[in-house]
């Protein structure tokens, strides 16, 4: 009882920032069948259980021998029962007034009753009764989003489309604007509800046998995370060596649609996402609130940096070279790509820039010699080196909405340009990869 009341206490946390209001039904049921299940065991070992907990709460030195065979862990565990489940009954009607505010999120359908007697609906009486599935997310009202990917992300290369900055373009579809994700907090009471009741149940774990064994959701919870988007905690340990050079790191790279809300689905918009608790690896110190990252990810089955605003990068695979191998010079890199990473000059003027951002990442028009073709993505290759030139800029609010900036303001734009290399050591059967990577070159 006292593992089912901290497992409640885990899903009823979790349900107060869901948007879904099954999860909230859910759990609202799931309360009421606890209380009753802990008022109903605890009333059978106890003659007066307020009595006598609060008498033991305020002064442990003192329990009322009311049970002749009970010891003082016993009491101790059937109290923690007892008052935290005192906690989790405030939840009632916060559970009840959340949940007639989610329904404006997602369709709330009736519950079947509980006779099991058939209900006629009150308009067309030989339409057959929906009941929910609590166990699957509510249908959301913002349904029916129009898919506006210009590409198949499974399947094929990303796509050449990008944005332009200092002009307007056409979208997809005229005047349509994408629904706004809610943004959902706790109640404070409810939030000290639960962390009292989790603390009361926490603490009297230690009074029972050594060989009864806890388990931890929120642990449990954050495991399943790591396993989903983070390293195994040993394949640091593996790469150590490597890891002592400057410069280096190891990260998972995963697909592009772990960063994304499916369409016609529901996210709290506070929630920290993939990116916000796994964030892309640094590549330098940050600066002036600029921190160059290695934005890398899977699209299909290509690699690809996220290139956003002027940011763009140059990307080959270089074939079997371990990363130790490479210097600065890149002299294992076979000419002319080599020259091509080495000595490619950046415009400086913002057409000019979008227009080479274009050319990397379709790979028309390079007119480069020897027809060498260098794009911004390169297919997936487990164990073979790519060798990365990264340009990142931080673009201002002016540029964003295109005007006019001054020469000196220009020069005071954070950016960085950097030659590095990555290495895929490991693909999961998901799809993403573990990669070793080291910076070789800042200009």
């Amino acid at each position: 009882m006292v593992q089912d009341q901290i497992n409640l206490i885990a899903r009823i946390e979790q349900a107060l920032t869901d948007p879904d209001p099954n999860r909230l039904r859910a759990v609202r049921g799931q309360l009421t069948v606890q209380v009753q299940r802990v008022e109903s065991f605890v009333h059978g070992q106890l003659q007066s259980p307020q009595t006598f907990c609060m008498s033991q709460m305020d002064s442990s030195k003192k329990l009322l021998p009311l049970l002749n065979r009970l010891t003082t862990a016993p009491n101790q565990i059937y109290c923690s029962l007892y008052t935290s489940k005192q906690e989790l009954v405030k939840l009632s009607p916060v559970l009840d007034r959340l949940l007639s505010r989610r329904g404006e999120l997602a369709l709330v359908r009736e519950l079947p009753l509980v006779s099991g007697e058939r209900q006629s609906d009150p308009v067309l009486s030989l339409a057959p009764v929906k009941y929910p599935q609590l166990g699957k997310p509510a249908v959301p009202f913002a349904t029916l989003e129009p898919n506006l990917s210009a590409h198949t992300l499974a399947t094929q290369a990303p796509s050449p489309e990008v944005g332009l900055i200092g002009r307007n373009r056409k979208t997809a579809i005229a005047n349509y604007a994408a629904p706004v994700q809610p943004a959902i907090t706790a109640p404070e009471s409810a939030v000290a509800s639960l962390s009292t009741a989790k603390q009361m149940l926490m603490a009297v774990q230690g009074v029972f046998p050594p060989e009864i064994r806890f388990t931890d959701p929120w642990e449990n919870a954050a495991i399943l995370d790591r396993f989903a988007y983070d390293l195994d905690p040993q394949e640091p340990k593996i790469y150590a060596g490597f890891l002592e050079l400057p410069g280096t790191g190891i990260f998972r790279v995963l697909r592009s649609s772990v960063y994304q809300r499916p369409l016609n689905t529901v996210w709290n918009r506070l929630q920290p996402n993939v990116n916000e608790r796994y964030p892309f690896p640094s590549l330098g110190d940050a600066k002036d609130g600029f921190n160059p990252s290695l934005a890398l990810h899977m699209v299909g089955e290509r690699f690809k940096l996220v290139d956003q605003g002027l940011d763009y990068s140059l990307m080959v695979e270089v074939g079997d070279i371990p990363l130790e191998k490479l210097d600065e010079k890149l002299q294992l890199v076979p000419s002319p790509t080599r020259e091509l990473l080495l000595n490619y000059q950046p415009p400086k003027d913002l057409e000019a820039l979008q227009i080479d951002k274009r050319r990397f990442l379709t790979g028309k028009h390079q007119n480069n010699p020897e027809n060498v073709v260098i794009l911004s993505h390169a297919a997936a290759e487990l164990n073979h080196t790519y060798v990365v030139r990264s340009l990142q800029f931080q673009v201002s609010e002016k540029i964003l909405n295109g005007e006019a900036i001054s020469p000196e303001e220009l020069q005071k734009i954070p950016g960085s340009d950097i030659i590095l290399a990555f290495r895929p050591v490991r693909r999961r059967s998901d799809g993403s990869y573990t990669v070793l990577w080291r910076v070789l070159k800042e200009f």
